[in-house]
């Protein structure tokens, strides 16, 4: 029994050598490969040099809105419901004050307000120029002109229409188109003939309805 104890003693001692000497070569090998890859890296590094990383800076992501489609259709509708707005046909001569000059002022609005206007109580806002253009053209300008001084919230503004020295006859046949046309908008109170410094005889003062 004693024998067979001691064999297996020696078996232990020599499988326990065995696998420590296993372990050292695993562990050698384990050390190698890392030394091999620490040398691979400091061999890339020596190769590409010093590298100064790049900053990395803000960025915008810019959506670009898509364009509007032009409608067309509707800017020709437009065009023509103002004309029709503005008609020819309309006598503007019996609404007229024939005083010292032609002037005009909603039923229910005094003659102090038409004093006021040629006074200059009101400050002109906006004006646009007619002189010049033919019929059309002129009624298209001053329909647009208004309703974006309407929409605008303005109160006073000045509508050259020329002395009609240009026309035949030298007769001011746009004068009195321009007349007939603001008599049409409910929203003109009053207008009168601007003083000479302001356009005299080619010109109007127009005050607008306010919101």
């Amino acid at each position: 029994m004693k024998a067979r104890s001691l064999q297996d003693l020696e078996g232990l001692k020599r499988t326990l050598s065995e696998r420590a000497v296993r372990e050292e070569k695993e562990r050698l090998a384990k050390a190698e490969e890392a030394r091999l890859r620490l040398a691979e890296q400091d061999l890339f590094k020596r190769a590409v040099g010093f590298v100064k990383p790049i900053p990395a800076k803000p960025r915008v992501s810019l959506k670009s809105e898509p364009t509007p489609p032009i409608a067309n259709q509707q800017i020709k509708d437009d065009q023509s419901a103002l004309r029709e707005s503005l008609s020819d046909e309309f006598d503007v001569a019996s609404l007229l004050d024939t005083d010292d000059a032609l002037s005009f002022r909603r039923p229910g609005i005094g003659t102090d307000i038409t004093k006021k206007l040629r006074k200059g109580d009101w400050s002109v806002q906006a004006q646009v120029d007619l002189h010049g253009l033919r019929r059309e053209e002129a009624r298209e300008h001053l329909s647009a002109f208004l309703k974006d001084s309407i929409k605008g919230g303005l109160r006073c503004i000045r509508v050259i229409h020329g002395k009609g020295l240009g026309s035949p006859g030298k007769t001011p046949v746009l004068k009195a188109k321009v007349q007939s046309w603001l008599v049409q908008k409910e929203e003109i109170l009053a207008f009168v003939q601007a003083k000479p410094t302001q356009g005299g005889a080619g010109a109007l003062i127009v005050l607008l309805k306010g919101r």
